[in-house]
């Protein structure tokens, strides 16, 4: 099978099952990294401050960024287009279908299920996100030191963040800015 080919039917399949927006893609490309080999979990946390900082959907950014970095421009194109199918396909059929069950007590208790589901994959995927940005897994390795096991610079990035959005309720760039200037100053 070709790698365009591959490429186009991995993200078809995670455009058809990551149920809950672009950050649910994320246990789907952590599983694509594993099996594939294309791109390493530390590739993903830069898909993911790469895609939050550029215009557009987080899920599409991210199928882009992996297919560029797999297969050039072509592969790009390739993936998010695989990504985008599943969606545009479902959304034709349910438009075609959904007066029929507008009413309908199980499909409405389908979409109720659903909830959980995206949230335990969001969940999932700020989970490897903080695993990777804020535990230094190598160094414990080489150390067996419990203090090593932490990347104390970026605990206390992260909590400045979440403390500077309680507090101020600025923009989301705003603190993507400062997380920028921060990690090129202290060399995160």
């Amino acid at each position: 099978m070709s790698l365009a080919l591959q490429l186009f039917i991995e993200f078809f399949k995670t455009g058809l099952f990551a149920v809950g927006g672009g950050l649910a893609t994320l246990p789907f490309l952590y599983e694509m990294s594993a099996r594939t080999g294309w791109y390493t979990a530390h590739d993903i946390a830069d898909m993911i401050a790469i895609s939050e900082a550029t215009p557009g959907p987080v899920g599409i950014n991210m199928a882009t960024y992996v297919g560029y970095i797999t297969l050039g421009v072509f592969g790009g194109l390739i993936s998010t287009i695989g990504l985008v199918c599943p969606s545009v396909i479902i959304i034709i059929i349910i438009s075609k279908v959904l007066d029929k069950f507008r009413d309908s007590v199980i499909v409405s208790r389908m979409f109720y299920a659903l909830r959980p589901a995206s949230t335990a994959l969001i969940a999932s995927a700020g989970l490897g996100v903080a695993k990777i940005s804020l535990l230094n897994t190598e160094a414990y390795a080489q150390t067996a030191s419990v203090l090593s096991l932490f990347n104390w610079k970026c605990i206390l990035l992260c909590a400045g963040i979440l403390a500077g959005i309680k507090i101020f309720n600025k923009h989301p760039i705003v603190y993507i800015g400062i997380a920028a200037v921060i990690g090129i100053v202290f060399k995160l």
